[in-house]
C-alpha cells in the first residue's frame, strides 16, 4: 500500500491538491517526524490503531496529545486495545511508523481528538515511514470521514 495508495485515496475525495511530502531520514515516530517536518511534535498527528471486542478503529490525536482510556472506553462502549505491528498493518494496509487515516485497505470508523486543533495545519503520515501529509485542521473530519471527539488527557508532561 503505502503512499501510492494514499495518493490514491486523496484524488478520490477530490482533494489531489493535498501533497505527500517525503524525508530523506526516518518520520516514524513523533519525535522524528517533527525533526523532519520542521515543526513542534504537538503538530504531528499521530494516528493509533485499536480494537474493541468487536470493532477495530483508528484514533488520530496531536503528537504530544495522551489517550484517555475511560474517555475512549465511554465514546467506544468498551475497553480498546493497541493492535500489534502486524494487525495493524493487515487491518490498515499501513506499516506502523507510516500509519494514517488515508488510504486505508478497508474503511474503519476514525475518531479525531480535540488535541488536534491545537495547530492549524496538522501532519500525519503519509502511508510509509518517511512521509506525511499537511492538511489544515478544518479540513481532516472531511478528508478521512473521521468523527470529532475528546478522547485525550492532553499533552505529555
Amino acid at each position: 500500500m503505502g503512499k501510492e495508495q494514499v495518493r490514491a485515496y486523496l484524488d478520490s475525495v477530490g482533494r489531489p491538491d493535498l501533497r505527500i511530502i517525503e524525508f530523506e531520514a526516518s518520520s516514524a515516530t513523533v519525535q522524528l517526524a517533527a525533526q523532519a517536518a520542521g515543526v513542534p511534535p504537538g503538530q504531528i498527528a499521530k494516528t493509533l490503531a485499536l480494537r474493541t471486542k468487536d470493532k477495530v478503529v483508528l484514533v488520530v490525536m496531536g503528537g504530544e496529545a495522551r489517550l484517555c482510556n475511560s474517555k475512549l472506553k465511554q465514546l467506544l462502549g468498551s475497553k480498546a486495545k493497541m493492535l500489534s505491528a502486524e494487525e495493524t498493518l493487515a487491518e490498515t494496509g499501513h506499516a506502523v511508523g507510516g500509519v494514517c487515516p488515508f488510504g486505508l485497505k478497508k474503511p474503519l470508523p476514525i475518531y479525531l481528538d480535540e488535541s488536534l486543533r491545537a495547530f492549524d495545519t496538522m501532519y500525519p503520515a503519509g502511508g510509509e515511514s518517511n512521509s506525511a501529509v499537511p492538511i489544515a485542521v478544518e479540513e481532516m473530519a472531511a478528508v478521512t470521514g473521521g468523527v470529532w471527539a475528546d478522547i485525550s488527557d492532553g499533552p505529555l508532561s
